[in-house]
């Protein structure tokens, strides 16, 4: 063949070998320009229905940073706000993800207007290639019962460090005076007040761990209301004499409550005596029963010096007192209405406070009442007393 006749059918097969080339690429951009148009990024089926039954909060994010599934408490939380991420500390923590893979698990404090910020554990994973998934767990009550437990190893350290320090003070001073039999009896005094004193906040330190978790009673029994008001009275008797406090009980009588004797006594103890201690002296205290058609309210009203309106939604708190400068004398351990407060929630009833400033307070405790008594029937043998031997005459 000559050289010309070589050229051509080279230049031919050229030609045609660059035509199959630019055919073949041609076919692969168009294949690869369709893909994203009609291939996004969706959440498998099964996680979709997993999503759906979670309790935690639960979010998916596609590569746009658009939510493509959330399940409802992440929408109750706030998390979600229609197909975006509303907190900006979560949605970084998902842009983060998705660029390295890495999974990443932070706190996080969610903050609303007008309402309490909560506290929240997020873990953010890969789903996929292009879906990031955040778990996000509530942890306000956690955290709110940490703290809770903090104050309160803090606040019994600091209570039991007085008592225990003036009784160290007071037994040395009892050793200087050996010589002074007058001395001696006057610390050996102070002594028995502080050691009383340390003995009653034990006591209720013990009560109050017990009814820490405001857990509801197994098994509630019928309750005589009217021993418990007589044990009440009973405990304080001494303490009214001695500031000729006059302690009445009234009411409804031969009422019963559903729950448990001696936290019910405790209970309705801690209100009469609070009321003894902040009366002033010669005045009266009224422990009122009223029965109602499902509860009984015991109610304790004294003539103390009262708690002003900016105090009342504290009162309640462990160790607060309205008057701290006047705790040492009235003896309060700052832990009577607290255990009062979690006897009610042990119970599925309530305690409210009514007072005004400089002319007194009444406490008034809501309890379940048991309808085992009624009118025509006699009463079941829960007691050794009878329902005769109790109607006035």
């Amino acid at each position: 063949m000559d050289p010309t006749a070589q050229a051509f059918v080279a230049a031919l097969v050229g030609a045609l070998v660059a035509g199959v080339a630019v055919y073949a690429w041609a076919v692969s951009e168009r294949q690869r320009s369709e893909i994203p148009a009609t291939e996004e990024p969706v959440v498998p089926t099964g996680v979709a229905s997993v999503l759906s039954v979670l309790r935690s909060s639960a979010v998916v994010v596609g590569h746009d940073d658009v939510v493509r599934k959330a399940s409802a408490p992440a929408y109750a939380l706030g998390l979600v706000r229609g197909s975006e991420v509303t907190d900006s500390q979560l949605a970084e923590l998902v842009r983060l993800v998705r660029r390295d893979g890495q999974i990443r698990e932070t706190e996080i404090v969610i903050q609303r207007a007008g309402l309490p910020a909560r506290s929240v554990t997020a873990r953010v994973a890969p789903l996929g290639s292009r879906l990031v998934l955040a778990l996000v767990e509530d942890r306000t009550r956690e955290r709110r019962v940490e703290a809770v437990r903090r104050d309160f190893v803090a606040n019994v350290s600091h209570e039991l460090k007085t008592p225990v320090g003036a009784i160290k003070l007071l037994a040395e001073a009892v050793h200087d005076a050996s010589d002074d039999p007058e001395a001696v009896e006057r610390f050996a005094g102070r002594m028995v007040k502080e050691g009383d004193r340390l003995s009653q906040l034990v006591q209720q330190i013990i009560e109050l761990s017990r009814l820490q978790g405001d857990d509801p009673l197994d098994q509630p029994l019928p309750v005589s209301v009217d021993e418990v008001v007589a044990t009440a009275v009973d405990t304080s008797a001494i303490d009214a004499q001695s500031k000729e406090i006059n302690v009445v009980p009234g009411g409804d009588r031969d009422l019963e409550i559903l729950g448990n004797h001696e936290q019910v006594a405790i209970a309705v103890s801690n209100l009469v005596a609070n009321a003894v201690n902040y009366s002033r002296p010669r005045s009266a205290v009224l422990v009122a029963v009223k029965g109602l058609d499902t509860t009984v309210e015991i109610s304790v009203t004294d003539q103390g010096i009262g708690i002003p309106a900016g105090e009342i939604d504290r009162i309640f708190e462990r160790f607060y007192r309205v008057d701290p400068a006047r705790h040492r004398s009235t003896g309060g351990t700052g832990l009577g209405l607290s255990i009062v407060k979690h006897v009610a929630a042990t119970h599925g009833g309530e305690v409210r406070v009514w007072s005004v400033e400089g002319q007194g307070s009444t406490f008034t405790l809501t309890l379940p009442r048991s309808h085992q008594r009624r009118s025509g029937q006699h009463a079941p043998d829960l007691t050794p007393r009878t329902t005769e031997q109790e109607e006035p005459t």
